[in-house]
């Protein structure tokens, strides 16, 4: 009797569970041939990306693909000069070496002690002998010089040279006539010599300071040669020691055309230009002096 209320128990227990084994369908493998293809076709959201065709100018959205760019990059085999045919060169936008240059460059030897010692001696004797704030004007100061009457000159120097250039003899003039006597040497007798005869070695001067009148003429007025303001040049000696003259060579195929070239560059440092075509008390020599003229410089 109790063996039969146990397997009662049991049975009611296991019931629900051997039903529900009974009623599941058995699971059959799906024919892929007999069932239809279904394609399930997404809704595009905001963020999908699209492409953008090429060539078009609109702007890439944050994060998109970019084409990668050309980067430089090294090129071990050019640092010496490896590669020198076009397709490597410089005109690609390449650099290379030349095959001919050198490897290292050369450095300078040191110059010796001496060399400096004596650079820093003629340094020290330009400086010693400039005059008028300027080492290109060589010479000594003399200062106030007394003449008769109006003569005489305001702060004189006894030149020199001027720009390299020797006076021979030296010439005594203030100043403002020793600067316009350099631009002349340096834009005008320089220039038209050039390297003939190995350059310009002097000044032939014929007249400088002198209590006299304009021409040497009696009862005339002071020429500017009595305040230190004038000049007379009759040659310049080259350093072959030949020399060009206004009285032989003004008029010569050689030497004229020099000659008047040096005319002109003193049209304009100076106030006063006068040559052998001026009058006959010129003939053989410049005059040159640093009188101002409200109509400019008078040359002639």
């Amino acid at each position: 009797m109790m063996r039969q209320a146990a397997y009662l128990t049991a049975l009611l227990v296991a019931g629900p569970l051997l039903a529900q084994d009974i009623i599941r369908p058995t699971a059959r493998p799906i024919d892929p041939v007999a069932q239809p293809t279904v394609n399930v076709v997404q809704t595009p959201t905001e963020d999908t990306v699209r492409p953008i065709a090429r060539g078009s100018t609109a702007a890439q959205p944050a994060g998109s693909g970019v084409r990668p760019v050309v980067r430089p990059f090294e090129r071990p085999d050019l640092s010496f000069g490896a590669q020198t045919r076009p397709l490597f060169r410089a005109e690609r936008n390449l650099f290379a070496f030349s095959p001919y240059a050198v490897a290292r460059s050369l450095r300078p030897t040191v110059r010796p002690a001496s060399i400096e010692a004596a650079a820093a001696q003629r340094r020290v004797a330009r400086l010693r002998g400039q005059v008028c704030g300027d080492p290109s004007i060589q010479g000594t100061v003399v200062g106030r010089v007394n003449g008769a009457g109006a003569c005489g000159i305001e702060g004189a120097i006894k030149l020199r040279s001027v720009a390299g250039v020797t006076l021979s003899p030296r010439a005594t003039i203030d100043c403002p006539t020793a600067r316009a006597l350099k631009t002349w040497v340096e834009q005008g007798v320089l220039p038209a010599v050039g390297a003939e005869g190995g350059g310009v070695s002097s000044l032939r001067v014929v007249s400088h300071y002198a209590c006299r009148t304009r021409n040497n003429q009696p009862g005339g007025r002071l020429s500017e040669h009595a305040f230190g303001r004038a000049i007379d040049i009759a040659g310049i000696r080259l350093r072959d020691g030949t020399e060009m003259t206004l009285l032989t060579d003004w008029d010569s195929s050689e030497d004229g055309a020099q000659l008047r070239q040096m005319w002109r560059a003193a049209c304009g440092p100076f106030g006063t230009v006068l040559g052998p075509e001026a009058n006959r008390f010129h003939r053989d020599h410049f005059h040159f002096d640093t009188a101002r003229y409200r109509s400019g410089p008078f040359c002639r």
